[in-house]
């Protein structure tokens, strides 16, 4: 798979051409429209096996090579090539795809309201080939240990038709994450008894086979209670042959406080968990200043810590699907920033006729533009680059995986750079 971003001028027909490939072929993989013009600074993905690369000022074969994980042997075999021939600017090289590696791929649902909306149905089914997990979020615990479901229409279908895990999100959610809620689960036996018959039962009857218990903003004195309280349940959840797993929120260090992250006990989950879901994203967030969702440099200064308490075996990494628009300034408590998809981030840059660009500090595109009464705005979003880092990334630490969060919002890029680097595996 080639990532190439949009320069200046450049057409279909041109980049047909250069890669050898029909227009027909790379509009349907980033699902364009052929009477869109290309946004500059737009990242495309185009459908081939390896890639190509033009030789720029200062390249030898072993810059090159190095750049793509490559040997220089193999790159001057595949190209017809002396090893110690000088290459010229501007001469293309094809560049031979890397090894894939296996890797579990998650993503969260969200049905609203009382059914699947059928543009989540949609975006269900275009996801599951490349899906491990399917989690439809959330089973809410009710005061009485029960829980409330959420609908679930033909995920189960979806799921059962393309060998793909059905994940059960338990949470603590009322309105918001309800600490008070957590502190009475977790200090009453009685009720986690109660609570734990039910996901069993439940499980049972509609085929979920792990169970993700996604319960957040807990009091800071809950954070032994809830250690325990995972201890019980992993012995209740494996004695019926499931998986068991919870997500964590990203934390840096072990002393890390406050009311997403005391109670979440990096090192008690990589023990009692069978993996774990990072939530590396939301550095950039709607009621919060402008900036990348989830930024490189953060996302790794969490994980390098999680590997420090948590089997990398154990570790997938969190990836939002998604960006956000906001507008400038920025005032705290202000107006929100509008989420949106990446094909959505690049239409607007379309309709507001201006490029993108790429942050390679913090990998990650953004645009800035002028609405109608002339308020600025910008936007940060997710495009192959960015992803592609993040694959980078998660090969380079050998983590089980990732999670995204969550379905419906376009991406098509995505799932074909899955394929292109890790065999999704299927349980």
């Amino acid at each position: 798979m080639q990532i190439h971003v949009v320069q200046p001028g450049q057409t279909l027909y041109q980049l047909s051409k250069a890669y050898g490939v029909s227009i027909q072929i790379i509009t349907e993989a980033n699902e364009l429209s052929v009477e869109n013009s290309l946004v500059v600074g737009q990242a495309l993905v185009i459908p081939i096996i390896g890639q190509y690369y033009w030789v720029e000022k200062g390249d030898s074969l072993y810059t090159i090579a190095r750049k793509f994980k490559v040997t220089p042997q193999v790159l001057a075999e595949v190209n017809g090539l002396a090893i110690n021939q000088p290459v010229s600017v501007g001469l293309r090289l094809y560049i031979p795809p890397r090894p894939t590696r296996n890797a579990e791929i998650n993503a969260y649902i969200e049905p609203r309201g009382e059914t699947v909306a059928p543009p989540l149905v949609r975006a269900a089914q275009e996801a599951a080939p490349h899906l491990t997990y399917l989690a439809p979020f959330s089973f809410r615990i009710q005061r009485d240990g029960t829980l409330k479901a959420p609908p679930l229409g033909d995920l189960q279908t979806i799921a059962g038709s393309n060998n793909v895990t059905l994940m059960m999100v338990v949470t603590n959610l009322e309105e918001q994450f309800s600490a008070e809620l957590g502190a009475a689960l977790l200090n009453d036996e009685q009720l986690q008894d109660t609570l734990l018959n039910e996901i069993v039962q439940t499980a049972k009857r509609l085929d979920f086979k792990d169970i993700h218990f996604d319960i957040e903003h807990l009091r800071p004195q809950d954070r032994e209670a809830y250690n325990r309280f995972l201890r019980k349940a992993a012995d209740v959840i494996h004695q019926e042959g499931f998986l068991m797993s919870t997500a964590l929120a990203p934390k840096t260090s072990a002393a890390q406080t406050g009311a997403w992250y005391t109670a979440h006990d990096y090192r008690a989950h990589g023990e009692i968990a069978d993996f774990v879901v990072i939530m590396t994203y939301e550095w950039g967030y709607s009621g919060g200043p402008a900036m990348p969702v989830s930024p490189i440099g953060p996302v790794r200064q969490v994980l390098e810590y999680a590997l420090t308490e948590i089997p990398a075996s154990k570790i997938m990494m969190g990836q939002n699907l998604y960006g956000y628009d906001w507008t400038l300034p920025y005032v705290a408590g202000g107006t929100y920033a509008k989420a949106l998809s990446p094909q959505q981030a690049i239409d607007l840059a379309r309709k507001q006729q201006v490029a993108i660009q790429y942050d390679y500090v913090a990998q990650a595109p953004h645009f800035t533009y002028w609405d109608d009464s002339g308020k600025t705005h910008i936007v940060w979003f997710e495009d192959a680059r960015s992803i592609q880092a993040k694959f980078d990334l998660l090969k380079e630490l050998n983590l089980r995986g990732i999670s995204y969060w969550k379905l419906g919002l376009s991406f098509p890029q995505n799932w074909l750079l899955i394929e292109d680097n890790f065999n999704v595996v299927k349980k």
